[in-house]
């Protein structure tokens, strides 16, 4: 039995010649002029939009994808301001590929410019273990969604949502659901559930991710603070880049591997579809940056999970770090490693923060689990779609869980480098 996966396939162009680069960066600056202006009108419907972005010298993919999104930035992300970093959007009409296996570079896109006969094809870097899927796209045995171009330094880079088929994971039996939790201390923390109590919970440190941002940080602003020299600067970025994505891929792989440990495992994580549009643009930008690598991990575990056979399911994100587990009624952390439960009669006093999060997380997935948590012990639950509450799902007796702390489990840190 098949269904259908959704990935989003990333490369890099080949360095441009000056004139191409000259047309990206018009392309770019004419895109976001537009975005602005459309943004700042406050304007809510696509024909509102369409006014005002069609006079732009913009390709007609580009204009439909505005028409499109930023209706969107207000009423359904709630976007207060703009981020000066967004990427260009256009619409699958724009997903013209060719393969070669006689170039240098095999993929090529067929970049979209308005007027008639200004297109221009440039070479792309792909992720070679997503050759296959670029294969699929060019013979369109895969569906084309949106594309997004980003400029990063002197790097420009395609992402391109796609959806194709993949044979669906059997869940024959009980399943356990897995939830995993991103952080920035804890990179990854996984929970099963078993019998609605944590079990055997996983722990990827965050410490060399985080130490290697900041690190980036400090050295990029240095090296600009003294002119240094662009290659310089790029080089530098890229090495970083490199230590980062390295990081990502090792953690992503013990996530897939802790969970193959279980029966019928199925992976939860949360939602953080369009996390970008949610932050307040213009405000934190270690945040913002932080947030797009919190979508690059989960993608990278769902890729891996898709080929292990495990199911990946997303849940809303809502209280997931503030509601106690077991009595659902909204805690406190009193550290950021410590949550602490303000039920007397619950069995939950205080459990590690993070492990608790997964578990909500965790739960979640079932349909019981989606009611709004309780602010304070004695108030009744209130569903927020006008199911049953959660305590449904409760009464069969349960094991008592232990107070996890700190020192209740084993971290396991992957590094930068190849051990």
């Amino acid at each position: 039995m098949s269904t259908t996966a959704t990935k989003t396939l990333q490369a890099t162009f080949a360095p441009p010649t000056a004139h191409k680069q000259s047309k990206l960066n018009d392309l770019l600056e004419t895109y976001r002029d537009g975005l602005q202006e459309a943004f700042d009108s406050g304007a809510s419907t696509m024909s509102a939009v369409s006014d005002i972005v069609t006079p732009y010298d913009l390709p007609y993919q580009a204009k439909a994808a505005l028409c499109n999104y930023v209706p969107k930035l207000r009423k359904t992300y709630n976007a207060k301001e703009l981020d000066d970093g967004h990427p260009i959007r256009l619409t699958n009409q724009a997903t013209k590929f060719d393969h070669s296996a006689e170039r240098d570079y095999e993929f090529t896109w067929w970049v979209p410019r308005p007027g008639r006969g200004t297109n221009f094809w440039i070479p792309l870097r792909i992720n070679p273990e997503q050759e296959d899927l670029w294969h699929d796209l060019v013979s369109e045995d895969a569906k084309a969604g949106e594309i997004r171009l980003q400029k990063h330094r002197k790097n420009w880079v395609l992402h391109v949502t796609v959806e194709y088929p993949v044979e669906e994971p059997a869940t024959d039996g009980d399943v356990t659901h897995i939830g995993l939790d991103i952080g920035e201390t804890a990179l990854i923390t996984g929970c099963a559930l078993k019998d609605g109590s944590p079990t055997d919970p996983f722990v990827c440190s965050g410490s060399r991710a985080k130490h290697l941002r900041k690190e980036m940080h400090t050295t990029l602003k240095r090296l600009q603070e003294r002119d240094a020299s662009e290659w310089r600067i790029e080089d530098r970025f890229n090495h970083y880049q490199n230590a980062l994505t390295d990081i990502v891929e090792k953690a992503s792989r013990q996530a897939v591997e802790y969970a193959k440990q279980f029966e019928h495992p199925v992976l939860v994580m949360e939602d953080l579809t369009y996390i970008r549009e949610r932050l307040d643009y213009g405000k934190y930008m270690n945040r913002r940056l932080h947030s797009w690598a919190f979508a690059r991990l989960q993608g990278r575990i769902e890729d891996k999970a898709t080929e292990a056979g495990i199911p990946v399911e997303y849940v809303n994100p809502a209280y997931t770090s503030q509601t106690c587990h077991l009595c659902h009624r909204i805690g406190r952390r009193d550290s950021q490693a410590e949550f602490r439960c303000p039920n007397n009669d619950c069995h939950v006093s205080t459990f590690q923060a993070d492990i608790n999060a997964a578990a909500n997380i965790a739960r979640r997935v079932d349909p019981w689990g989606e009611s709004v948590p309780l602010d304070k012990a004695g108030r009744d639950d209130s569903p927020r779609d006008g199911s049953g509450c959660d305590t449904a799902t409760t009464h069969r007796e349960k094991s008592v869980p232990a107070q996890m702390t700190l020192t209740a489990y084993e971290e396991s840190e992957p590094s930068a480098s190849d051990d």
